[in-house]
């Protein structure tokens, strides 16, 4: 049974999509916006149905994270909003497959769905940098030769790299292995320390490039 994905802040909405879909599909959902990458990268959904207007993380920002990773890109999203289709175009130029207002009319909903799961989902663009700010877990070797392991906060990212900050000094990093942090922890794949920018003696900011891709099974 084909797996979706609900991300929505009304539990009531999450219920009424459990409701029309159970009998297709397996659901999942998630009233937090915070967790659905994570959630994306444990369960691997094969849809993801996605509200606009949420607390913390728009559904805008989600849709353009989600369509622009290597690991996610390939999952169709479909927005389910309460705005009306004035966004519909711009939802669409982030990656998102198709576009619903609440109510929704489930029956158009499940034709499509059924219509995206069946045909290959085409690449969507990549190394659109987007403002996520996520905790990622970097794990390395010092030029003597000894392991690192420490955390930092992502400022953006996209299928190409990142850029982040933390309390350790990485001028001597040279590639890492980058875990999503959650509750399990997600390989994001392998990068590569390619610029840091120095704003002052105490503020620094690293810049990684990816130069491979990691699974996206819990470690």
């Amino acid at each position: 049974m084909p797996r979706i994905l609900v991300v929505d802040d009304d539990e009531e909405m999450r219920a009424i999509i459990k409701e029309n879909l159970s009998s297709t599909y397996e659901v999942i959902d998630t009233g937090v916006p915070g967790t659905a990458l994570s959630m994306t990268l444990e369960h691997k959904p094969d849809a993801i149905l996605l509200d606009l207007s949420m607390p913390g993380l728009s559904g805008f920002e989600l849709c353009q994270v989600l369509s622009s990773l290597s690991l996610t890109q390939q999952i169709p999203i479909f927005i389910v909003s309460g705005e009306d289709e004035r966004n519909k175009a711009f939802c669409q130029n982030l990656g998102a497959s198709g576009y619903f207002t609440k109510p929704v009319d489930f029956a158009t909903l499940k034709t499509d769905l059924a219509r995206a799961l069946r045909s290959k989902v085409p690449e969507r663009r990549r190394d659109v940098r987007v403002q996520l700010r996520v905790i990622v877990k970097l794990k390395g070797k010092n030029k003597d030769g000894s392991y690192f392991e420490v955390r930092a906060a992502t400022e953006n990212m996209s299928n190409g790299g990142f850029l982040c900050a933390c309390t350790a000094s990485l001028e001597d990093i040279t590639t890492v292995e980058v875990f999503l942090c959650d509750q399990h922890e997600h390989s994001l794949g392998q990068a590569r320390l390619v610029r840091i920018v120095k704003t002052d003696a105490l503020n620094l900011r690293y810049g990684f490039q990816f130069i491979s891709s990691g699974r996206s099974d819990p470690e």
